[in-house]
Parts: structure tokens; sequence; C-alpha cells
């Protein structure tokens, strides 16, 4: 005799946070994974908590929950992100947005405001764009950049495009290493901004295996000690700065000091501060540049 029992959206939920807690993922997924397959506000779901579900989503929640049991991430089963209120595509080339990012765009935007005229069209390079994230989200909030951003990975940029589309920014996407399709371009920038991968080779064992096994390896690390990029961005940087201009570095927490010190040992007269994320953590190398003469 076939079982037409269908269990309630609480049901699902308990079965699912019990399960992704007791392998170590966060319970909180089962509500996002339920929302999405739902097309249900969060309020909504939980309105709707003792209504039966239907046995096709079930079957859909089931399987995503399953999936990141081992070790998939929410947003690759959603298929996306929201960042700065935004939702952008993501998947296995590029690396799911953090919440510690939109605060080095707010930084960043709060810089141009305290450095420039407001009323002042600037040019933005984003260099090792992804998603295109930070770019998207620079030209969406202020209309007087024109941005230009680059990535080393093709199939990166064709995520960013996507997403570039998706919600109407205009950004410019060049595919090269670093810096080199700007000064190709002879593209001059009032502010340079960038989140390298700065993980350490040796601390990569510490991350979750959702990080490691699913999101671009050459996106997180720089196959040495994590300031590779950082070392070889600011030898460039005077190539394609503006007299004066704004850098902006994500940073890893603990590297700090020695990302100020590569921006003084670049720019002796610069003015570089070190700026906390909302947890305490040192996340932002920002610096305020004014050159003598144009960098030769």
């Amino acid at each position: 005799m076939k079982n037409n029992y269908q269990r309630t959206i609480f049901e699902a939920l308990k079965w699912a946070s019990s399960l992704l807690t007791e392998a170590g993922r966060d319970q909180n997924a089962s509500e996002i994974l339920l929302m999405h397959i739902l097309g249900l506000s969060r309020s909504e779901l939980l309105a709707r908590f003792h209504d039966p579900l239907p046995e096709e989503q079930d079957r859909l929640f089931s399987d995503f929950v399953k999936q990141h049991e081992l070790g998939v991430p929410v947003q690759h089963l959603i298929g996306f992100e929201y960042f700065y209120g935004r939702p952008f595509e993501v998947n296995k080339h590029v690396l799911i947005p953090r919440p510690e990012t939109e605060e080095v765009v707010l930084c960043a935007l709060n810089m141009l405001n305290d450095v420039f005229p407001h009323d002042q069209q600037l040019s933005v390079v984003d260099v090792g764009t992804g998603s295109g994230a930070i770019a998207i989200t620079l030209a969406l909030e202020n209309k007087l950049l024109t941005v230009t951003a680059t990535d080393i990975s093709l199939d990166a940029l064709e995520v960013a495009k996507r997403n570039q589309q998706a919600l109407g920014a205009d950004v410019h996407f060049l595919h090269g290493d670093l810096l080199e399709p700007v000064i190709a371009q002879g593209i001059k920038v009032d502010l340079f901004i960038s989140n390298p991968p700065y993980i350490a080779v040796e601390e990569m064992g510490n991350l979750s295996d959702v990080v490691t096994k699913h999101e671009p390896e050459n996106a997180l690390t720089d196959g040495r000690d994590g300031l590779w990029f950082y070392q070889r961005l600011t030898r460039d940087l005077h190539k394609v700065l503006n007299k004066q201009a704004v850098v902006v570095f994500e940073i890893g927490h603990t590297q700090a000091q020695d990302v100020q010190a590569l921006l003084v040992q670049a720019f002796p007269s610069a003015d570089v501060s070190i700026v906390q994320d909302i947890n305490g953590k040192d996340r932002i190398v920002c610096a305020h540049i004014q050159m003598e003469s144009p960098a030769k």
C-alpha cells in the first residue's frame, strides 16, 4: 500500500537541521534551500510551517540537503549569493562573495567621497574580479565611475559578464594577469581595488572542505605565503594610477602590517591606513596617494 503521507515544512526543516548539524554544516542552510525551492521569503516560510511539503519539492529539498551535507556550498545549489543586496550568479569558477568584501566596497566608496569632488567622473580598476561583485557594485552605487575589471580566468569573466548583464551595470572587462591588460591599454585610474588570492598555502588545510573542494583554488591562494600578489601589484601600481589616487586592498587578517609596508615602500608619501571589519579583524589596507609627478 502506497504511503501518501506528506511531511510538513516544519518536519522537513527539523530533519535537515539535525542532519546538517551532525555533519558539521550550517543548519541555517536548510531554510535558505527551502525558501529557494518554494519561492518564499523567510517570514512566509515561517508562516507556513505546518503546511504539507509537496512531494516534488520535498524530493528536491532532500537532494539539496544531502548534497550540502557532503560539502557542496548552498550558493552553488541555488546558483547565487547576495552581495550589497543584489543577487550574483556563482559557480565553481568564481569565489562566493563574502560579507567582509561588502565592507571593502563601502570603504572604497567612502574614500572616493573624501578625496574627490562628488560630481567628478572617476576611473576605477578592479583586479581579480571573479564574479564581478566588487566592480559591478561600484558601478551601480556610483554612476560617475568608469569601471574596468580584470581576471586571468576566462570562465570567471563569463560569470562576471552575465552578472553585469543581469544587474544592468556598465563595466568593461579585460582578460589578463593582474594589471597587465590595464597597462597594455594605457588606462589610468583614480581608484585601484582588489581582493586578490591571499591565503597562504600552509593555511589551506585549515579551510572547510566546502571551500577547498568547490571554490577555485587559484582564487583562494597564491601557492606561496599569501603576499605574492600584493608584492606584484604594489610594484606595478605606479604605472596605472593618476597623480592623485585611492588604493584599496582586501587582506587576510594577519597581513595588515605587511601589505601596509609594501604600499609605503612603493609610495613613501602615501597616507596608508588599516581598517577592521565588523568582527574586529584587520580586513582592509587603503591608501591615499599623491604623486609629485606623473609616473614614468
